[in-house]
């Protein structure tokens, strides 16, 4: 199927630590997709595993031409590696999932009819609506952390958090991902007026290998949400963020030391230890200073509309395949 020249669906899967997970994801991939009619191929970033996954990736793409391994030098996290998986990746429509086995491959199709039944929605977002996952230590969190990003970024989900989301090609063409941003490429791909739906899709508990999540990562998540919504909303006009800030400041300045100087010329009175003058002079400074930042942030938003740039990850070449028994 993959020697056709047109990709319809690129499948992208992070993979770091999940040598016991690989075999059974690849083969219930294939069996899922072999039976459909489309043309495919399977993109596995290896995000710098330390347990053979690697390895073993390039023994699983020897006999594989639909299996398409990418290799990360270092771990740079989720988001990068599905930065790469998209960078690499040929198809149509791009489907994220997770290499841990939680997603359930057999929900693609589904999604892929409920996409092609739906020409105007770019994005399915998939519901873990009955998650199997630890009730405080990630349902809870996350329960919070989706009310909180829906809010702020006013793309209402239930489950921003699940891997397995399908994607139109060009609603995600200039979005960039990074840090934890993997979680908010629907709120990103809408400010590019790309349209999200949500769909419920399986979920299983994890029977091999170690969670890489925890408590911890919702505080990340959490700080992550103040940039985007900063992108969201100020991204193409930064002055409007700081030079808001900034008048708000200078111009109240400005009039306390209008004042005192207008008290001192007409009733000469001293103004020199005042409070009121160290207030008008910091004020008078710093809102210059955010006007400033603001008119910088300008200049770097034409640079980040420029082509090119510096890639934010590199790739290695596969390690060699493991010696056969007895050779």
């Amino acid at each position: 199927m993959t020697d056709s020249p047109s990709i319809r669906v690129s499948l992208i899967a992070p993979i770091y630590n999940e040598h016991e997970n690989l075999p059974d994801l690849v083969n219930k991939v294939e069996t899922v997709m072999s039976a459909q009619p489309q043309s495919w191929e399977f993109i596995c970033v290896d995000d710098g595993s330390r347990d053979g996954s690697d390895t073993l990736l390039t023994e699983l793409a020897a006999t594989r031409p639909w299996l398409r391994p990418q290799f990360l030098r270092r771990n740079y996290g989720q988001s990068t590696a599905m930065q790469a998986g998209f960078d690499a990746a040929r198809g149509e429509v791009l489907v994220t999932i997770d290499g841990d086995m939680q997603n359930d491959p057999t929900d693609i199709p589904r999604l892929l009819a409920m996409l092609d039944a739906r020409p105007e929605v770019d994005i399915i977002s998939g519901w873990r609506k009955n998650r199997q996952d630890k009730a405080f230590s990630r349902k809870l969190p996350s329960m919070i952390a989706n009310r909180l990003i829906s809010k702020v970024t006013g793309v209402r989900l239930h489950d921003y958090g699940c891997s397995l989301k399908l994607y139109r090609r060009e609603a995600v063409r200039y979005v960039k991902i990074y840090g934890e941003l993997h979680r908010f490429i629907p709120a990103l791909a809408h400010e590019y007026g790309a349209k999200v739906m949500e769909a419920e899709v399986n979920h299983f508990p994890r029977t091999k290998g170690v969670s890489k999540y925890g408590i911890d990562r919702t505080i990340r998540v959490l700080l992550d949400l103040i940039w985007v919504k900063f992108m969201l909303r100020f991204l193409h006009r930064p002055l409007h963020a700081f030079g808001g800030i900034g008048a708000a400041m200078f111009f109240p300045g400005l009039l306390i030391l209008a004042y005192l100087l207008g008290h001192k010329l007409f009733s000469h009175a001293d103004i020199g230890g005042r409070p009121l003058l160290q207030m008008g002079v910091m004020f008078t400074l710093m809102g210059a200073n955010f006007i400033g930042m603001g008119i910088l942030g300008e200049l770097l938003t034409r640079i980040w509309h420029e082509p090119g740039g510096k890639a934010q990850y590199l790739l290695r070449e596969p390690p060699p395949p493991r010696e056969p028994p007895g050779a």
